[in-house]
């Protein structure tokens, strides 16, 4: 509430003491009509943009998504939301799928998960007993070990091939390892051989895989099974001789990268890594993100919506990059895995329009915070995934994520407001483009943000209207004002798929210079400024 209307009231409350009931009666009758009247709260904010340099710079395919082993009977809280859409059984002549993928142009797939250290490759010796993953309630995970035949392999590049996705694939670093007893280390060197037949075969057919990591979820204290820092580190050499022996014949450019360790941060056992695997071993520093808790939680949809709460995981933002910098400055940090909820993500929340105040704040965060790659869990399947399992058909976070990679580019500029806290404000330089682009983010149920643009460089200090004239707006709302709806307005249309099943095109409002600019409670705008004036994009 603005002060001055906080005060105007207070002033109201002391005269209604001292009047007679019918005064009192006749005044509340006009507060009540001058209330219904009265327009919207609004705060006015100035968004000051720093626009000589930038202060980060993100891999040119931030946005990512992952793909998973999990079975269909993969089951949390009584729910199974997994259905057909494991990297093993998921329909690749799906054409929503195909069309969701091919949107991006090159989408970042990270194919991995907690199954990831349980998976055989079905070449070499593997090649003839190649079976599924099964039921085990004395399994890792309560599942057996699965395999991955070399034609589903062949199947699913010539797939990423067509749709021009960028391809992580996570190997197994269990292999050949034994589990201490009474204990969920594992110990003793890792068995290269599988995997060293696996890319082999990989190179022989032509597959290109950008990135190659190594395990998931063992470092710390792990999640199921953990290994220590300085064998994995030791392994980590290993893996990376293999690589460039397999890939001698290519060019840098080429030659997969190789990343580590992919799993939640835990600063001595990272710093460890780097130091044992040395320089030039891991090129990209993954870790995971789960910071709004389980998926059943009943706070779930609060903590969402708690700009506050959400502030929380910074620290670790800049703690990663903090040991990047320090003891491996020749890799950079990524997001690996990041759902939000664990456990499969939160039933009738994770793929609702609400998730996007979570989803995009982190994609501003990360940026802000050195980070490359943002890797969303998970394309499809599970409770937070962008593609509706069963039907493929498009979660309100597939188009945050499209709207974020068309338009935000790889540099990123320091940004204040003087807004509430709970006005969020995040710009880059534009994607393919002139000018900046800048996704803010109101998470106030009542109050709309009237902003102001400027950048720090003109001593001037014009307004927005004056100074950049015309601008492309998208602004983003829930269908019915439902936070919790499946179907997300742009500039009040829904985005639906066409009737043969294309994503819609994403089309801006394109406002003129010198008309003001309203963020709307409970929504999300990018707003590309064409003609912003920024050194640090040129």
């Amino acid at each position: 509430m603005p002060v001055s209307l906080l005060f105007h009231r207070l002033r109201l409350c002391k005269i209604m003491a001292s009047k007679p009931i019918g005064f009192l009666s006749l005044l509340l009758s006009s507060l009540i009509l001058v209330i219904v009247v009265s327009p919207a709260l609004a705060d006015d904010v100035t968004v000051t943009v720093r626009a000589v340099t930038p202060i980060q710079q993100t891999d040119g395919n931030l946005v990512c998504a992952t793909m998973d082993w999990w079975p269909k009977d993969k089951c949390n809280y009584g729910w199974c939301p997994w259905y057909n859409s494991s990297i093993i059984n998921l329909d690749l002549n799906n054409t929503i799928l195909y069309n969701a993928i091919d949107a991006f142009k090159n989408l970042r797939i990270r194919l991995g998960g907690s199954l990831q250290d349980q998976v055989i490759y079905g070449v070499g010796e593997h090649r003839k007993h190649c079976e599924n993953f099964k039921s085990d309630p004395n399994g890792m995970f309560t599942f057996t070990s699965g395999c991955l035949t070399m034609r589903r392999w062949d199947e699913l590049n010539t797939f990423f091939r067509k749709t021009g996705a960028i391809i992580t694939f996570g190997l197994n670093a269990l292999k050949g390892r034994e589990k201490a007893l009474d204990s969920t280390e594992y110990v003793g060197p890792w068995d290269s051989t599988n995997a060293h037949h696996f890319i082999r075969h990989t190179i022989a057919k032509g597959h290109k895989i950008d990135s190659w990591e190594f395990g998931n979820e063992l470092c710390g204290g792990g999640v199921a099974a953990k290994v220590n820092a300085t064998q994995y580190a030791q392994d980590l050499i290993k893996l990376k001789k293999i690589i460039n022996r397999l890939y001698r014949r290519f060019s840098d450019q080429d030659k997969p990268k190789l990343l580590a360790p992919g799993g939640f941060f835990d600063m001595q056992w990272f710093i460890e890594m780097l130091q044992v695997s040395g320089p030039n071993v891991v090129d990209a520093v993954t870790h995971h993100i789960y910071n709004l808790g389980p998926g059943n939680d009943n706070n779930l949809m609060s903590r969402i919506l708690d700009p506050f709460y959400l502030s929380q995981v910074a620290n670790t933002y800049k703690n990663v990059e903090y040991v990047v910098k320090n003891y491996g400055p020749w890799s950079t940090p990524w997001i690996g895995e990041s759902g939000g909820a664990f456990n499969s993500g939160g039933k009738d929340v994770s793929n609702s329009f609400v998730d996007g105040f979570w989803y995009l704040d982190q994609l501003g965060m990360v940026s802000v915070y050195g980070h490359s790659v943002f890797c969303r869990q998970a394309l499809i399947g599970g409770n937070y995934a962008l593609l509706d399992p069963i039907t493929f058909v498009p979660n309100p976070d597939y188009y945050s994520a499209l709207l974020w990679s068309k338009l935000m580019g790889r540099r990123v500029l320091q940004t204040t407001n003087d807004g509430s806290p709970y006005f969020r404000s995040y710009t880059h330089c534009s994607k393919n483009g002139q000018g900046v682009t800048s996704l803010f983010i109101n998470y106030s149920n009542s109050t709309s943000s009237d902003v102001s643009f400027v950048g720090d460089y003109n001593i001037y200090s014009p307004s927005l209207y004056e100074e950049i004239g015309p601008r492309e707006e998208y602004h983003l709302t829930p269908e019915g004002g439902n936070l919790k709806s499946r179907v997300m307005l742009l500039n009040g249309q829904p985005l639906k798929l066409t009737s043969d099943n294309q994503i819609p095109e994403l089309k801006p409002l394109v406002v003129e210079g010198g008309k003001p600019l309203r963020i709307a409670p409970y929504s999300i705008a990018f707003i590309r400024y064409k003609n912003f004036n920024a050194p640090a994009c040129a």
